[in-house]
């Protein structure tokens, strides 16, 4: 497993974590929750905040935002990503993902599948609603056979 900056975590889920998160993730939650407060969600008025944490230690925040044709609408951690790379930065070590919901929200098919082309199977995804975190998962445990770039390598691209 390789050691992040988050601190070490077994690859095991928690359905409320019993490890406390690092000072860097909780920066990332304090980012996440604050960019929840922009999300564009005037459709489905759930409101989603993440913050992305790279290997430098930078902290990228996104919220989701809503389009009428739907198909438009990008989620907060789609966001995050896009607004990492498009800065350079291509690794990472975790991301927090923040709702105002009860219940754990988990990740889209859709984010899954583009975190899928950046993180590693020891990425960690902290699953959390504005009073705290509920759980944390490995991206390989969320996803434990993700269709990436690896699958592409000798092919035309």
């Amino acid at each position: 497993m390789r050691k992040t900056a988050s601190s070490s975590r077994s690859t095991t889920s928690k359905s409320t974590p019993t490890i406390l998160p690092s000072v860097a993730v909780r920066r990332a939650f304090k980012a996440a929750v604050e960019a929840r407060k922009a999300a564009h969600a005037p459709y489905s008025k759930f409101r989603v905040g993440a913050g992305l944490l790279t290997t430098t230690g930078k902290i990228f925040a996104g919220c989701n935002v809503e389009n009428c044709s739907y198909g438009g609408t990008i989620c907060a951690e789609r966001t995050a990503i896009v607004k990492a790379v498009s800065e350079g930065e291509t690794e990472f070590t975790d991301i927090v993902v923040v709702t105002d919901a009860n219940e754990p929200a988990f990740p889209c098919g859709f984010c899954l599948q583009v975190m899928a082309e950046f993180f590693t199977d020891d990425t960690w995804i902290w699953i959390a609603n504005t009073r705290g975190f509920k759980s944390v998962h490995s991206f390989r445990e969320l996803v434990p056979k993700p269709f990436g770039p690896r699958q592409l390598n000798g092919t035309n691209k």
